[in-house]
């Protein structure tokens, strides 16, 4: 017996607790798109997350003509593709933590980025001051220039 979840099971009581990490797949979806676009109308991403009865029937229809395999690229890339086990390929790499946490040091990033940003305005609106006290001492000296005989 594996340690692998199970598919779902509409049968079982819905008060169990879920671990987000029974859901995702152990594969990783950018292999899962590479495999698809390249060799997808011979099933190569099936055979990847082990559907080796679907990949076969991919194989011999050549992806169902091309409407199966342009089906399955759109699965892999929005992330809804499922493996053998019905768990979804969501992480493009393994090694990818499952859910949104930030990375270590986001926060400082962050700050730092927002620090950036108002830096850049405070520049520009001081650019804009510029250009139009520039523009307005143009249009003085055109005046002047206009008004001489």
């Amino acid at each position: 017996m594996s340690n692998l979840p199970q598919r779902y099971d509409p049968d079982l009581p819905d008060d169990e607790e879920v671990d987000p990490r029974d859901l995702v797949s152990a594969r990783s979806r950018g292999v899962a798109l590479g495999l698809s676009i390249v060799l997808g109308m011979f099933g190569g991403h099936r055979f990847y997350v082990g559907k080796i009865g679907t990949g076969l029937g991919m194989l011999f229809t050549f992806g169902g003509m091309g409407l199966w395999w342009l089906y399955d690229v759109i699965l892999v890339s929005a992330g809804e593709f499922t493996d053998i086990d019905g768990r979804r390929l969501v992480r493009w790499d393994v090694n990818d933590p499952i859910g949104r946490t930030p990375p270590r040091g986001s926060q400082r990033q962050l700050e730092t980025l927002t620090q950036d940003v108002d830096a850049l305005r405070a520049q520009l609106g001081d650019l804009a001051e510029r250009v139009d006290f520039a523009e307005r001492m143009l249009a003085q000296q055109r005046e002047r220039n206009s008004l001489k005989p």
